[in-house]
């Protein structure tokens, strides 16, 4: 393995101590941790995301969730890391994460801009059973009292309920949970190292009934495989029953990297279906937008229906509002669909 991002220059990610860790456990097996020491931990978010916020931390990189679709996997080849298994099982664990956060967020620069975390990978994957590094860096948002939010899969949140609590207490925190489906068999082949859909809605259940306001973003909406209207129509249902607050459908997005993996995975479980996903994404890494509105539209109607609404921009994750509002909608006129880069 060759890294070029290592090294004592400004551009340097990381230093050269890298100390990689197989640990031969169930939990664990066949990852790799490769622990690194980060020289920042507040990214700026490029000026030309779609992302509606500016600044992210990530104490992780690769995620054994091993999501076939997650538009990350290409950051790995940032680092001579495989996009495909290698992204599911080498893991880059940035050890000084906590003590590197609470020093940027002291810092006379720093204005306290809303921090957004699990954007990239999640930040709760199993890696962070073994590491814990957001006790530290929760802790340390709280004491700064600087607003941030979550987006995961993972119930090891709820390990940290207390601190969540403490931090809603003095700022904002927003907390969102991916659920795009409750097909078993579809999860436990494109999502085979997640919890299961109904654990992460526990999340939602309990985090909601201790006061912590949570959101579920619907993602991704599988064409052909998960958007059937009675698939739609329980997941929603599910959502609502668990109390969250808001559901956000973002149908499936196919960026270099993920795209390769994620047909790669459909030639194999799908085939029949290769030849769809190659029309409809013909154009880019983004179904075509009457589909995704219509996803909107469909998922927005059930919403009302079990009495729980869309999060709008700055709702499910608590962020500013957007500087100009959206153009009104006719009533002839559906939702312009959601389509972030997320999870």
């Amino acid at each position: 393995m060759r890294w070029n991002n290592l090294g004592d220059s400004p551009s340097a990610l990381f230093g050269t101590d890298v100390v990689s860790r197989t640990v031969d456990t169930p939990e664990f097996r066949g990852i790799t941790f490769h622990e690194v020491r980060a020289r920042s931990i507040v990214n700026r978010v490029p000026g030309a995301s779609r992302m509606p916020f500016e600044w992210t931390v990530n104490p992780y990189r690769g995620c054994s969730h091993a999501c076939v679709y997650c538009f990350a996997r290409k950051t790995h080849s940032y680092l001579d890391l495989d996009t495909g298994q290698g992204f599911d099982s080498q893991i880059v664990v940035k050890v000084n994460a906590p003590a590197l956060l609470r020093r940027e967020l002291a810092a006379r620069r720093w204005r306290g801009d809303h921090i957004a975390m699990g954007t990239n990978v999640d930040c709760y994957q199993r890696a962070e059973g073994r590491y814990g590094l957001m006790p530290g860096i929760l802790t340390a948002l709280r004491d700064h009292a600087n607003p941030f939010s979550i987006l995961t899969k993972g119930t090891l949140i709820l390990r940290d309920l207390t601190l969540l609590q403490q931090a809603a207490a003095v700022t904002d925190v927003g907390i969102s949970v991916s659920v795009g489906f409750l097909d078993r068999e579809l999860w436990r082949t494109v999502e085979p190292g997640t919890p299961a859909p109904e654990r992460r809605l526990e999340v939602v259940r309990t985090l909601t009934a201790h006061g912590i306001p949570c959101g579920v973003l619907m993602a991704p909406v599988i064409p052909f495989l998960g958007d059937s209207p009675d698939q739609l129509r329980a997941t929603v249902r599910a959502v609502a029953a668990a109390g969250a607050g808001s559901v956000t459908p973002l149908v499936l997005h196919l960026r270099p990297g993920a795209r390769e993996w994620f047909m790669a995975w459909l030639r194999q479980h799908h085939p029949r279906l290769v030849r769809r996903y190659e029309t409809m994404y013909a154009d880019g890494a983004y179904a075509p937008k009457w589909y995704q509105r219509r996803i909107t539209r469909q998922v927005h109607e059930l919403a009302a229906e079990y009495g729980i609404g869309p999060a709008h921009p700055g709702e499910a994750r608590r962020l500013p509002p957007p500087p100009a509002p959206a153009p009104a909608q006719t009533a002839n006129t559906p939702p312009e669909p959601t389509q972030l880069t997320l999870l």
